[in-house]
């Protein structure tokens, strides 16, 4: 049951990435929503988790693009991995630790992404440090936020159903 929810979320955070990219102009802050699911599911389940998850989502995602298949597999790989390392040896329970969890979720997958396609000689990126940045805080506000949420989401349903009893009675 677990193993859907995450290929559920991996599959919406990919719809919403591309049908929201259509509408966001170029040079605004991008956010990479399958990175928000593969650092929220690693932080959430573990290094075993975030690492399978990072694989799958950054191999779907790749085969979807016109990119190379498997950099941004072992980029995501590597970031799902090392969140969940970071879940499960700190605590993280806070707004301020996720967001530099996943702030530096991002960095780390920027820096693996394009220093593979550097190092294959396949494509040379000038010096994105503003893209990056703009990035990460894209991508942190976004885990952070839907942390909040979907924290908040079981216990809205716990009131309402409590409201509607005390209405019956």
């Amino acid at each position: 049951m677990k193993a859907a929810r995450v290929v559920l979320a991996v599959a919406l955070a990919l719809a919403l990435q591309t049908t929201l990219a259509r509408f966001v102009a170029r040079g605004t802050i991008a956010v990479d929503l399958v990175l928000v699911v593969v650092v929220y599911v690693a932080l959430t389940s573990g290094p075993a988790t975030g690492l399978l998850t990072g694989t799958f989502a950054g191999l779907v995602q790749d085969a979807l693009s016109s990119s190379v298949i498997g950099i941004g597999g072992l980029a995501k790989t590597i970031v799902g991995f090392l969140a969940g390392i970071l879940g499960t040896q700190f605590i993280v329970a806070q707004s301020v630790p996720r967001f530099v969890v996943f702030f530096g979720a991002t960095v780390v997958h920027a820096v693996v992404f394009m220093g593979l396609y550097v190092l294959l000689d396949l494509r040379h990126f000038g010096v994105p440090y503003a893209a990056v940045t703009g990035q990460a805080v894209g991508n942190a506000v976004v885990g952070v936020v839907a942390f909040q949420v979907v924290e908040l989401l079981p216990g809205a349903v716990e009131r309402r159903r409590s409201q509607r009893t005390r209405l019956r009675r």
